[in-house]
């Protein structure tokens, strides 16, 4: 089965995780008052939101992670946080402040340590191509987020908008591959990405910010992640972790942390 395919079914699972979430909330009327009211004005911002996550992001992420080891495709797309802060500057012609200039830099040393690591590879060799469809992964996660920032839908029923619209970009891409339905591995990897990555984990982390009361330590707690990330990544995936690996993803997480101090920069994420 090909990764489009899979996304299908994982952008389908999430769908449908949504639309249980929409009943059991009792905001399912809402999905078709936001067509209704203003919908001339919201679904076209709806829709492009939904060509940049699930359907461009996840399908260039798939095509970094077919390239390079999980170790060093997943630490470069965990910076989109620090291109979220200069797509920021540029768009809302907000200037850096000297926090989030040195968290930019500390960043980038963290990207150059990852992408010099070449015994992460069995190989031996680092794929460039693959270093920069990761990074591109985050140029378009952090457009996604941008996108969101004056959108003043409530964020399920904008979940479910991204991913009925996601479907149906990734329904007609599939047109052009083989049909390949028949792997039931293909088929449950399908399934745990529509929940685990996309569908139930999109809906908690909601939750909890709406629930939080201190929203940038809920934020901060987030930099655990890619940590516990290496953790599957060696045992799961059998990938033997290197120190340069640590190391850069140290200055990676280092770099987002510095750049969106609030009590520094005034920013939180």
């Amino acid at each position: 089965m090909c990764y489009v395919q899979l996304l299908l079914i994982s952008s389908i699972t999430a769908l449908i995780i949504c639309t249980f979430e929409l009943f059991r909330t009792g905001k399912a009327g809402m999905v078709i008052h936001t067509a209704i009211d203003n919908g001339a004005r919201r679904l076209p911002l709806l829709m492009l939101q939904a060509l940049l996550t699930p359907f461009l992001y996840y399908l260039v992420l798939f095509k970094a992670y077919s390239l390079l080891p999980a170790q060093i495709a997943q630490p470069l797309n965990y910076s989109w946080q620090v291109v979220l802060i200069l797509m920021m500057s540029v768009l809302y012609k907000q200037h850096l402040k000297l926090s989030q200039i040195f968290g930019v830099l500390i960043c980038f040393a963290g990207v150059v340590s990852l992408s010099l690591n070449e015994k992460a590879d069995l190989s031996g060799n680092l794929s460039i191509e693959g270093i920069f469809w990761a990074l591109g992964s985050s140029v378009i996660w952090a457009s996604y987020w941008i996108s969101k920032l004056k959108n003043e839908i409530d964020p399920i029923v904008e979940l479910f908008y991204n991913f009925l619209f996601g479907t149906i970009y990734l329904a007609i891409l599939s047109l052009f591959y083989p049909l390949e339905w028949t792997s039931t591995r293909g088929l449950l990897a399908g399934i745990y990405v529509g929940i685990f990555e996309m569908g139930l984990t999109f809906i908690l982390w909601t939750k909890a910010l709406r629930l939080a009361e201190n929203k940038i330590v809920l934020t901060q707690i987030t930099y655990l992640s890619p940590l516990l990330s290496l953790i599957f990544i060696h045992y799961v995936l059998g990938e033997s972790i290197t120190p340069l690996t640590f190391s850069g993803l140290i200055l990676v997480i280092g770099g987002i942390y510095i750049g969106n101090r609030k009590g520094i920069s005034g920013k939180s994420t």
